[in-house]
């Protein structure tokens, strides 16, 4: 039987604590399908950052780099990933297997380093222990809907962008809220910790009563559900995802904070660095990047891939 969209929250919120799984395949859409109208693409030049947040090191594969060597010798790449982003990373209740457009890009990396896209382990990270989990070395590297800023290059490598990113409201659709300003002011609102979003309400709360932090996004999708928040700031990309778990909420207002998103590494690993670069440029080449665009977002996000892909 179909589980409710309120179950598929809550199951996944709860599976946050399994921490480390196996590598699995990815199994075809979770369970339920329910189509979102399409977010509106964010424009594609970062509005905050003064830095170059697209600049990386030069694509390249060297397999005799430090890094790259010590993966090969462990037979695995360790990915920090999300459970609870629905699309994205997401544990489906269903098959309990864990799938989404990040999961797929980490088999390709997986299958690049190691020649096989099975040979991936995948680590749970919270939101707000994503920088934190590569620089500690819990990880090699995170693929979980992060965007690249100038603030964390200070504290991490990015490989180059492989998705545009930029913040967005969700809302009931009982709020009948047309705009960022309707949707917030007067409004308890919920972010993720140490995200782009919450960075963003710590410097203009945008006339919020009150801002509810929480460790990852989808846990405001349950609180706006339980009617303890009214609004959720998050990335554009899990707001969509949000609209489409959920068909009682929507996407409203204009985009916040455009930029890209980017695989996350040690700022030592630069012959890793490199390597993902590669792997993005050949996995767009042979056409995966579309298909599992095709496959888990073009319901939610439009047909034409074209507003998130980044021209390199």
């Amino acid at each position: 039987m179909m589980r409710t969209v309120r179950a598929r929250a809550l199951v996944a919120a709860v599976a946050l604590a399994a921490g480390v799984f196996g590598a699995g395949t990815s199994q075809g859409a979770p369970g339920g399908g329910v189509r979102a109208e399409p977010a509106a693409a964010p424009a594609l030049a970062p509005e905050a950052d003064t830095c170059d947040t697209t600049k990386s090191v030069p694509a390249a594969k060297d397999a005799n780099g430090a890094k790259i060597r010590k993966i090969r010798e462990r037979g695995t790449l360790v990915v920090g990933v999300d459970q609870n982003s629905y699309h994205w990373g997401y544990r489906n209740p269903q098959t309990g297997t864990i799938e989404g457009f990040d999961i797929d890009l980490a088999r390709a990396v997986a299958k690049s380093i190691l020649g096989d896209p099975g040979k991936v382990s995948f680590k749970a990270v919270p939101t707000a222990r994503r920088i934190e989990a590569v620089k500690a070395g819990e990880v090699d590297v995170v693929i979980r809907t992060t965007t690249i800023t100038c603030a964390r290059l200070q504290e991490v490598a990015f490989s180059k962008p492989y998705f545009a990113a930029g913040q967005r409201l969700v809302v009931p659709k009982s709020a009948k809220a047309t705009g960022l300003e309707q949707g917030i002011k007067g409004r308890r609102v919920c972010a993720a910790a140490s995200s782009s979003s919450d960075t963003e309400l710590k410097t203009n709360r945008h006339g919020a009563t009150d801002v509810v932090v929480v460790e990852n996004q989808l846990d405001c999708l349950v609180l706006m559900q339980l009617g303890k928040v009214d609004a959720t700031l998050t990335d554009g990309v899990l707001a969509a995802a949000q609209a489409a778990q959920d068909p009682t909420v929507e996407v409203v207002g204009e985009t916040l904070l455009a930029g890209w998103m980017g695989v996350v590494a040690n700022q030592a690993d630069t012959d890793l660095v490199a390597w993902v670069n590669q792997a993005l440029l050949d996995y767009r080449a042979d056409g995966g990047w579309r298909r599992s665009y095709d496959h888990w977002l073009a319901d939610s996000m439009g047909a034409s891939p074209e507003p998130y892909e980044y021209k390199q």
